[in-house]
């Protein structure tokens, strides 16, 4: 089934299965396998998995919303451990299915019996899967298994894609199978796909917004804060997330993505693996997203590594608003806000020259207060981004522009412009031919994209030219003779 596919039916609901165990027994690596594409960063370090992470996923003709949770630990309090323990808990009370995973090589450890023993209230639904049992490692703990009170344990290899099909069965007891498609309808299906998708289609999709910043700047705080629920983990500690969490939300009638993101540090500061592949989920999230809110933290505004994650999002050609997190926190004196305030635009506009006026939103996502005005400013800049200039219109324009200001001479002659069309939104994106486009020069490229953004209203997002040089009809004749 194709992705495409799986993200509709994540986005109509359910069966929610979820993958649960303690630390490293290779849950994550059991739910790449079953999405079908690597969604959760897997390490061999345990505890890699702290948030609850939610994907659609298909096993044969079973379709269903896949849960990948944190290790279950036996510690209580207020620890991170605690935390992740009770989101998972939380997972399992939520779920039709649960798969109870077991590491087959290592055995039943004392954890995995308290976890057995706490499951065992709710073994009507839970299925025991005992991973690792490629080869004969696995057979001891396979046999332990059976001690465990949950039923008949079924043996797979996460890693190599052993025993599904007995999974499958296990599973089947839970989920009705899908529909067969018949094959008219799947060749309509596959010929609709291989088209590009049109900006009506476009627009029924969720709004994939990614909240993006450096670590401990309040990012899962916020997403937990619009959603109103606390759906990711936070706290003191710096780098909780380590995944990119997608949560489906609803903004007044309009679908959208939330996707929580781990902290990018420096890249000169990055040093372990799993941090490193936290940053490049981090850098996927930004290619797909729509909108990137950068979160930047009020008693410390527009550092250099906060206009870095900016600059990335620009690179990328993503909307970009900027959110300023703890404004509670600024100090008292008004006029040493405006200051701080006048500073970050300041330090925006001289790092971004090329995209002016981006949105800049102040909130405190602890207390609530400001964050009512994010979305707005979201939407507003996604219809921006969105923004299709007619091409009448457009040349109308090149015209008074060539009259307002003429392009340089090249070699003793004036350079000829055109024709302007625009050729793609989602940023908007134009082609400009040019009788001499390697003659025109970046000054005179500039003033087209600042008169651009004046003239037709589009402030704050990038906007792309493209420069070609037209053919010349007789060039053809001339190699002729």
């Amino acid at each position: 089934m194709r992705f495409a596919e799986h993200d509709r039916r994540l986005d109509q609901g359910g069966p929610r299965v979820a993958i649960v165990g303690r630390p490293n027994v290779g849950k994550s690596t059991l739910f790449n396998r079953l999405v079908g594409r690597r969604r959760a960063i897997v390490d061999d370090k345990p505890g890699v998995t702290r948030d609850v992470r939610e994907a659609s996923a298909q096993l044969g003709d079973l379709v269903f919303t896949l849960l990948d949770t944190a290790g279950w630990e036996t510690i209580g309090g207020e620890a991170l451990e605690a935390r992740m323990r009770r989101f998972t808990e939380r997972a399992i009370d939520t779920a039709e299915v649960v798969l109870f995973l077991i590491d087959a090589r290592a055995g039943i450890l004392p954890l995995d019996e308290a976890f057995a023993s706490w499951l065992r209230k709710r073994a009507a639904k839970v299925i025991l899967v005992a991973n690792k049992c490629e080869g004969r490692a696995g057979q001891q703990g396979l046999a332990e298994a059976h001690g465990l009170g949950l039923g008949e344990p079924i043996p797979v290899s996460a890693e190599h894609g052993e025993g599904l099909s007995d999974l499958h069965d296990a599973l089947a007891k839970f989920i009705a199978p899908i529909p067969e498609e018949d094959e008219e309808e799947a060749a309509a299906e596959g010929a609709e796909e291989a088209e590009a998708p049109s900006d009506a289609e476009l627009a029924k999709r969720p709004l994939l917004l990614a909240i993006v910043g450096r670590p401990n700047v309040g990012k899962s705080t916020l997403l937990n804060r619009l959603i109103g629920e606390e759906r990711v983990l936070t706290g003191p500690e710096a780098g909780i997330t380590r995944d990119a969490i997608r949560v489906e939300w609803q903004w007044k009638g309009r679908a959208v993505r939330l996707v929580d993101t781990a902290g990018m540090r420096r890249r000169s500061r990055i040093e372990a693996k799993l941090e490193a592949a936290s940053v490049a989920d981090t850098l996927d999230t930004i290619r797909l997203a729509d909108v990137a809110v950068v979160v930047l933290d009020a008693a410390n505004m527009a550092e250099k590594q906060d206009l870095a994650v900016a600059g990335w999002v620009i690179e990328e050609g993503r909307a970009l608003v900027i959110a300023v997190n703890k404004t509670d926190l600024l100090a008292d004196d008004r006029s040493e806000a405006s200051k701080a305030w006048r500073r970050l635009r300041d330090r925006l506009e001289a790092s971004f020259a090329q995209v002016k006026d981006v949105p800049i939103v102040g909130f405190s996502a602890l207390n609530g207060r400001g964050v009512e005005k994010l979305m707005p400013a979201v939407f507003e800049t996604y219809k921006v981004w969105n923004t299709r200039v007619p091409t009448p219109k457009l040349n109308r324009w090149l015209r008074e522009m060539e009259t307002l200001h003429p392009p340089p001479l090249a070699h003793g002659r004036r350079i000829r412009l055109r024709f302007m069309t625009q050729i793609k939104i989602r940023p908007p994106t134009f082609v400009l031919s040019v009788s001499q486009p390697e003659e025109l020069g970046d000054d005179y490229l500039r003033f087209l994209v600042n008169r651009l953004r004046d003239d037709f209203n589009l402030p704050g997002i990038p906007i792309r030219i493209t420069m070609r040089k037209p053919k010349n009809p007789y060039a053809s004749r001339a190699r002729k003779r």
